[in-house]
């Protein structure tokens, strides 16, 4: 493709990009069975795969969905290097779930796409679909940067983003390793994250808001503190969590699946804080809670 008409895709936007998920692939090589199903083995994921993490609890309730229920939605693929595959574009946990469940066959949509636009799909579906965190939609912003030359306001036109989200996103990637791991785990939200970027202390500033259960206001006032202020204000800090609560939220975590977070306060009473990686998890929390009649 060159510059030119990708320029002029680029243009066009998120919608157009949907709309060309629904043209007949060029240059289909593998055969697709009549149904628009495929052998479940010929299907390999996509190395450029933003996404890289995969919670055990979503991908065995998926599994059981689809023992139940099938495979409804599609899992959208490209033509594979290797004669008689497909690699994915988009819908890699579907598929992760599938072979949980048994499934032998899948149904596919298969689109002869380049690798640049393969990559805008799967960064598209994840981003709409609320599955990647903060850090893997950065990186795959990054890897369209450093692979195809886009601008962020390229990003922002063809993702269906704001050019600021974008920024903001990329910023991220300034964390120190500890801190994105924190993030990626669901620790902290993306909002707490964005505050540390300008924070003379980042990882112990991220320490003590998992610690104390601070809201994203809260971490935004102490980033913008003094490193002099800050370790004033550590002094007054209350004591680290004793054992027994450390007990109970890793009970509660393994309960549950979710992380929890437990904050006592000096008077008495306290706050419980529940962190959720996506909105099935969400959803299959209201659903455990409602069934038990709460």
């Amino acid at each position: 493709m060159n510059e030119d008409l990708s320029r002029k895709r680029l243009g066009r936007g998120l919608a157009a990009l949907i709309g060309e998920m629904d043209k007949p692939a060029e240059s289909e090589k593998p055969a697709v069975l009549a149904d628009g199903r495929v052998p479940i083995e010929f299907v390999t994921p996509n190395p450029r795969n933003p996404r890289r993490n995969f919670a055990e609890a979503d991908l065995a309730d998926l599994a059981q969905s689809i023992r139940e229920h099938g495979l409804v939605q599609p899992v959208v693929v490209r033509p594979a290097l290797q004669a008689g595959r497909y690699e994915i574009i988009a819908g890699e946990r579907r598929w992760r779930a599938a072979q949980r469940a048994g499934v032998n066959e899948i149904p596919v949509i298969v689109r002869d796409v380049n690798d640049r636009t393969a990559l805008e799909l799967a960064i598209i579906e994840n981003v709409q679909r609320a599955d990647l965190n903060a850090i893997e939609e950065a990186l795959g912003y990054q890897q369209l940067i450093d692979d195809h030359s886009y601008t962020q306001a390229d990003l922002g036109q063809v993702i269906g983003k704001s050019r600021s989200h974008v920024a903001n996103t990329l910023r991220l990637l300034k964390l120190p390793d500890v801190v994105r791991d924190m993030l990626i785990n669901g620790d902290l939200s993306a909002g707490h994250a964005r505050a540390l970027i300008t924070a003379a202390d980042p990882a112990g500033l991220a320490k003590r808001i998992v610690e104390e259960g601070l809201s994203v206001r809260q971490a935004e006032a102490l980033a913008q503190m003094p490193a002099d202020a800050v370790a004033e204000s550590n002094s007054s800090r209350p004591l680290e969590k004793d054992p027994d609560t450390i007990a109970l939220e890793k009970l509660l975590t393994d309960v549950i699946g979710m992380k929890i977070s437990i904050a006592h306060k000096e008077k008495g009473g306290g706050e419980l804080r529940v962190a959720y990686r996506s909105l099935e998890q969400l959803d299959d929390l209201c659903r455990r809670l409602k069934s038990e009649g709460i």
